[in-house]
């Protein structure tokens, strides 16, 4: 999560201050991002602080600057993170994305995309933009949704991780009140790098029940049994669901 604006030198993104002086990039919102609120809630809440310069460090880090290209680069050609010929994401076994492919639905509804069925899902990636993703999560999680690595398996060509996601569940999401209470969910990935340390493949497997059972704690709305009850008469096809 980030607000737009001045951008200073960030020490987990390593190239975002100095692409913020490239005219030559489009950002999505105008202008580069920030990071100031998240940064906090990651060096309050997180579990390990790695050596500078470390392996552990140098993946974090690149996850970071890869999450800030997908979310705030429209354009693939102004990525520095990964092979953009090559690229794929592939999420707990299904089907890789390609780079574009990913780009265009954004990372919040290519990681969270189901099987189940519509009615068991409690979150319906194919009925959301890549704008209403992000504000969903953005409303539920105010101070930002923080992430870390926990632990490097391997290194290069073909780095495993376990990794960790929090935040704090301090605004609506989709009828359910907030509960103030930290989510969380951990992880494992696996990049595959080029020669150049550019991502060629990238796999991430993790259970999306840890991060809705915290989510959907929360006490539902009347609001949302009223609005239900329309988009069952009007046919709303509002992407929120709310």
């Amino acid at each position: 999560m980030a607000s737009e604006g001045m951008v200073k030198v960030d020490k987990y993104r390593t190239f975002l201050h100095e692409d913020a002086t490239n005219d030559d990039i489009v950002w999505r919102h105008g202008a580069p991002p920030t990071y100031d609120a998240v940064n906090k809630l990651f060096e309050e809440g997180r579990q390990k602080e790695w050596p500078k310069g470390s392996l552990e460090e140098t993946v974090q880090n690149a996850i970071k600057s890869w999450e800030m290209e997908l979310s705030h680069k429209p354009r693939l050609q102004d990525f520095r993170t990964i092979n953009p010929d090559k690229f794929k994401l592939f999420v707990n076994g299904r089907e890789g994305l390609s780079g574009e492919e990913a780009l265009k639905i954004g990372s919040y509804n290519a990681l969270l995309k189901s099987s189940l069925p519509k009615n068991f899902q409690y979150y319906k990636a194919e009925e959301e933009t890549f704008e209403s993703s992000h504000e969903v999560f953005r409303s539920a999680l105010p101070r930002g949704f923080a992430w870390e690595v926990i632990r490097v398996y391997s290194g290069p060509p073909n780095i495993a991780f376990k990794f960790r996601h929090w935040g704090y569940f301090e605004g609506p999401y989709k009828g359910h009140a907030p509960t103030g209470e930290m989510v969380e969910f951990y992880g494992l990935g696996v990049l595959k790098v080029d020669e150049s340390l550019l991502v060629e493949d990238a796999e991430i497997y993790y259970d999306p029940a840890e991060l809705f059972g915290g989510l959907l704690k929360g006490e539902a709305t009347i609001r949302q049994d009223r609005d239900k009850d329309h988009k069952a008469v009007q046919g709303s096809g509002c992407p929120l669901g709310h």
